[in-house]
């Protein structure tokens, strides 16, 4: 399901609050804050253009990374996606700020 996901389907969620589903089983409300294509990381065979996604959680959050899962326009929920935490760098500190790499 993960090689389906293309940087379309977080097009229609940019700016817009969402759900991420944690490893543990709690949910936490996000905020969808940038899309970026990175075409200089395709791969010859492949198919997808590799992107990056930015999340900011909307309360404070100790889940610093792992597998979880979020829904999707046109797929539904997308299972064992991998979100790292990054550091808030002069941003709010109390809330939590993730990035997702899809190649």
């Amino acid at each position: 399901m993960l090689q389906t996901v293309q940087s379309q389907h977080f097009q229609a969620l940019l700016g817009r609050i969402g759900t991420l589903h944690l490893p543990d089983g709690s949910a936490l409300q996000i905020h969808i804050e940038h899309l970026e294509e990175q075409p200089a990381a395709k791969m010859r065979y492949s198919e997808r253009m590799p992107f990056n996604v930015e999340l900011r959680s909307l309360e404070p959050t100790e889940f610093v990374d792992g597998l979880c899962a979020l829904e999707l326009p046109e797929i539904g929920r997308v299972q064992d996606i991998f979100v790292s935490r990054v550091p808030p760098m002069g941003r709010d500190p109390q809330l939590g700020y993730f990035h997702i790499t899809f190649n």
